[in-house]
């Protein structure tokens, strides 16, 4: 593929100050089984070619569903011509520094191929998980998924850049809902399709697979009994699971930096965070260490170039509870004069690469989980996430939750149904008082964050301890 994409790029018939040129080829299969019934199956592929043009520090894209030559050259053209006529209003002149000419590859780590089990074994999977769901008469529906990505990219350049990746990608789902009478309550495996990873089947079925499906639909009816969530303002704990989301929302958009531009203003909100903010803002507590962290093996937006051919490394954006960088590649940077890191991505071969999120982690601390947990008078502790509401500021939210246990006196007691929580997020990550160690960190992950217009779902993966908060609102009903 490399070749063709050369040849092409030498053959266009018009001068710029840098060209790019990105291939991508992407199979996704999705499998459902509901209530041990075949609900979707079905295998999609998508490939085509983006070409960015730099002409006088404007850019323009064309975008083509061939790998034609002839398509290729189309596309190019209709890019040089709308970097052109940008030349006009001259309102964001990107820098050529910000498109650097790396070589590289990478692929993911792989252990058990993504095609080892053909598509009735694996629909006959999920129907046994289905059925190992349904614990008892109470639960009322059962449904089992699995998604299964392999995505190639290639990108060259007109300075030389040459880079190829291959992701091998799994996210899977199962839930149970049980009902008694008018209370109707869900249990998903950590949220919905929240375990997604890089990586094979050896994701599917899992040693510890039995277990936590019978755990899920035990959970599913326990919670049809029990007390709703009290309204108080008390220590909250959140597992990983539940971290995934407070990261996602209150770390990760209101850090991108085209939201801090006001490009994302119009479609999805801002940020609180401004320019100035950057090396000083006190984001959190001291306990509060979050990375960008793209080299972590497995992690379900693991990469070694972004999509502009940056070098993507782990770097910390907030360390001991300060603002450091932003979530946002050398364009945004330059614009904005401010430290980020290579996260300049797209979705497909259809969409220009804008600032996203990657890998992004809560580092883990020094205490353990019951140390934790012993050190809590009164309390809630709560897990996976059911509903989320924030404001196009990334400032003000409420989160509710599908599972919650009391903590009084240092220990876990009574489960509790419908919990939730509210809060601003510098006052709410200010309230940081612990981080358990590395036992309790987790990998999960969402492949539908959506941004842009025209829309981008993305993937993203978020790592965390258990965490300690302090003086939160929590409140119950089902809201």
């Amino acid at each position: 593929m490399f070749v063709e994409l050369l040849q092409t790029l030498k053959s266009l018939p018009f001068e710029a100050d840098w060209i790019g040129i990105r291939a991508v080829r992407e199979q996704n299969q999705f499998r459902t089984v509901r209530d041990r019934l075949l609900d979707n199956h079905g295998t999609v592929l998508s490939q085509g070619v983006m070409v960015e043009v730099l002409v006088r520090g404007q850019v323009g894209y064309g975008a083509v569903n061939s790998l034609a030559r002839h398509r290729i050259l189309e596309a190019a053209q209709t890019a040089y011509r709308q970097a052109l006529a940008a030349e006009k209003w001259n309102l964001c002149p990107t820098p050529i520094a910000s498109r650097l000419p790396q070589v590289g590859h990478y692929q993911s780590s792989v252990e058990q191929p993504l095609d080892t089990l053909n598509s009735g074994e694996i629909v006959d999977v999920l129907s046994q998980i289905c059925r190992k769901l349904k614990v008892s008469d109470r639960i009322v529906q059962t449904v089992a998924e699995l998604t299964l990505s392999d995505v190639e990219t290639w990108f060259v350049s007109s300075n030389g850049a040459e880079i190829y990746q291959k992701f091998s990608r799994i996210a899977t789902h199962y839930q149970a809902t049980a009902q008694d009478g008018a209370v109707v309550q869900s249990r998903s495996d950590n949220g919905r399709m929240a375990r997604c990873y890089q990586g094979g089947l050896e994701f599917f079925v899992q040693n510890d697979l039995w277990a936590r499906v019978q755990k899920i639909g035990e959970q599913a009816v326990e919670l049809l009994d029990a007390p709703e969530c009290p309204t108080d303002t008390t220590t909250l704990v959140l597992s990983p699971d539940q971290m995934l989301l407070q990261i996602h929302e209150s770390i990760g958009h209101p850090l991108e930096l085209d939201r801090i531009l006001g490009d994302e203003r119009n479609y999805a909100g801002g940020s609180f965070v401004k320019p100035e903010d950057f090396g000083s803002l006190v984001y959190g507590s001291p306990h509060m260490n979050v990375t960008f962290d793209p080299g972590l093996a497995h992690e379900f937006a693991s990469y070694a170039f972004d999509d502009v051919g940056g070098v993507a490394q782990m770097d910390y954006l907030i360390r001991d509870g300060i603002l450091l960088r932003g979530l946002g590649g050398l364009e945004s940077q330059a614009r904005l004069k401010v430290p980020g890191v290579a996260s300049t991505r797209s979705n497909s071969w259809n969409r220009p690469p804008i600032d996203r999120m990657g890998n992004l982690n809560l580092e883990p601390g020094h205490q353990s989980f019951d140390q934790l947990i012993s050190g809590i008078e009164r309390g809630i502790y709560m897990e996976s996430n059911r509903s989320w509401s924030i404001d196009d500021q990334r400032h003000k939210f409420q989160f509710s939750c599908e599972y919650g246990k009391l903590i009084e006196n240092g220990q876990m007691t009574r489960t509790i149904r419908n919990p939730n929580y509210r809060g601003t997020t510098p006052q709410f990550w200010g309230s940081l008082v612990g981080v358990s160690d590395r036992a309790s960190w987790r990998m999960y992950g969402t492949p539908s964050c959506g941004k842009g217009e025209p829309s981008q779902m993305i993937t993203v993966g978020h790592a965390s301890p258990v965490a300690v908060f302090s003086d939160v609102n929590v409140m119950g009903g089902d809201v």
